[in-house]
């Protein structure tokens, strides 16, 4: 079985269907189990081995902050209608990688599990030894003029990772450097950049004659 494997945890057993629909709906992500308690949720880790578990707080028999500490070698993102700040606080220290509120939208849980696939394969791109800029981008830290290379400046590239996230579509780089005020060169170079960094994707558009355009999307 090829792509991410979830194990949906919930004590209620259609809103844990729900939650399998919409896991099962994003590229690249399979749901291998789902457990509706914590005793449950334990065993199904220890058989079913996934990646990452959408573990409810509120659970019959445990708490699901509890499920999470007794929890090792697996991802675990909290889905739950505790909003309180020293539950989330909690879920942080044990070591969530997310935390989402109930009711939430497919496309909000969409995002985070796109985020959580974006995550796991810069740690794949890595290797065996991290860099400052590697650390950095996986801990979500700003990127700072000193981690920018060199004859890059943090300001510019704030303004084009703006320009293009605000965009909504894809840009190439002329579209991109007229938004942005600055030239086709320089645009390219920090789009270029962006996608080094992961924070955006470059594809290419074949047209009729010529060499590919390569446009430019935003991923966060």
């Amino acid at each position: 079985m090829n792509g991410i494997r979830v194990l949906v945890v919930d004590d209620d057993f259609m809103v844990a269907r729900i939650h399998s629909g919409y896991v099962s709906r994003v590229p690249g992500f399979q749901v291998v189990a789902t457990a509706h308690h914590g005793a449950g949720a334990i065993e199904a880790v220890a058989e079913h081995r996934p990646d990452l578990v959408l573990l409810d707080i509120y659970l019959p028999d445990m708490s699901g902050l509890d499920v999470l500490k007794a929890l090792t070698g697996v991802d675990v993102l909290m889905i739950s209608a505790a909003r309180d700040v020293p539950t989330v606080r909690e879920a942080m220290r044990g070591g969530a990688v997310n935390y989402l509120i109930k009711p939430f939208t497919a496309a909000a849980l969409t995002e985070r599990l796109q985020h959580y696939a974006r995550t796991r394969k810069t740690f794949t791109a890595i290797g065996p030894e991290a860099r400052q800029d590697d650390v950095d981008r996986l801990f979500g830290t700003p990127t700072t003029a000193a981690t920018l290379p060199k004859g890059l400046s943090a300001a510019t590239c704030a303004l084009v990772a703006q320009t293009l996230r605000e965009a909504g579509h894809d840009l190439s780089a002329a579209e991109t450097a007229q938004l942005a005020g600055l030239s086709r060169v320089s645009a390219r170079r920090y789009l270029e950049y962006l996608c080094a960094d992961g924070r955006a994707e470059s594809r290419p558009r074949y047209g009729s004659a010529g060499r590919p355009e390569h446009r430019y999307r935003w991923l966060g």
